[in-house]
């Protein structure tokens, strides 16, 4: 099984999935460190990607999953999945998939961001991110106020149900 914990910017993806693959004992891939130094330059800028500009991006994550699937390895992968069209590009040929949508206010992220140190993505790109937001609908969604661990605590517990190789 592949989980991919999408949501935008300052959600905590990143946080929830390495606590979730510590959790299962599975690999944790972080999209952030898929992203061309083209691309990392220009968020750094202040600039958001286009979807031409993602493109590669999201081919490289589904090579990742793909390798992963088919040998039987699961996965956590954080990454935005911002738009459908991107979530499709990720799960092409990719089995037994998993989106956890980490949502949250403007208000709350931006808070989050304003005082993240040391990442490229800064709050002047959040509203942009919210902008492309659409929200999935085959997802589990997953408010992001309590701490992550009652958010992994959650996610663990409500997964089970949909798939029986997670740990209770």
């Amino acid at each position: 099984m592949i989980i991919v914990v999408m949501g935008v910017s300052g959600v905590g993806k990143t946080t929830v999935g390495k606590i979730l693959s510590e959790q299962t004992g599975w690999p944790f891939y972080d999209a952030d460190e898929f992203h061309s130094p083209e691309n990392v330059a220009k968020m750094r800028g202040g600039v958001a990607l286009t979807d031409a500009d993602r493109r590669p991006w999201l081919d490289r994550l589904n090579a990742l999953l793909r390798e992963a699937g088919p040998s039987g390895r699961s996965a956590v992968l954080a990454c935005s999945a911002l738009k459908q069209r991107y979530r499709d590009r990720l799960a092409r040929d990719v089995k037994d998939i998993r989106w956890v949508y980490l949502d949250g206010s403007f208000a709350l992220i931006k808070a989050r961001l304003d005082v993240r140190k040391g990442h490229y993505m800064t709050a002047q790109l959040l509203q942009s991110q919210f902008d492309a937001l659409e929200p999935p609908v085959d997802a589990l969604r997953v408010d992001v106020g309590p701490d992550p661990a009652t958010i992994v605590r959650h996610i663990l517990e409500t997964l089970p149900a949909l798939h029986p190789r997670l740990p209770t």
